[in-house]
């Protein structure tokens, strides 16, 4: 579940990434109030840390991964 969570925000932040590179729009300021408020600062940070156990996702064996899905 943690796996999966975990995804969901890395692909947020990706897709948030590409709006900034390609229209220079940043969608979670847009929506929290700017890139300082408190909110988006948290969404930042959970995505960061998505991202961090995401890489855990590369070193797993294939079937512990498949198992736990």
């Amino acid at each position: 579940m943690l796996d999966r969570i975990a995804l969901i925000l890395v692909i947020v932040g990706a897709l948030n990434w590409g709006s900034v590179g390609l229209f220079r729009f940043d969608v979670v300021s847009w929506i929290c109030g700017g890139q300082g408020s408190v909110l988006a600062r948290i969404i930042y940070t959970l995505v960061a840390l998505a991202g961090v156990w995401c890489v855990s996702l590369l070193f797993r064996d294939r079937e512990e991964v498949l198992s736990r899905g």
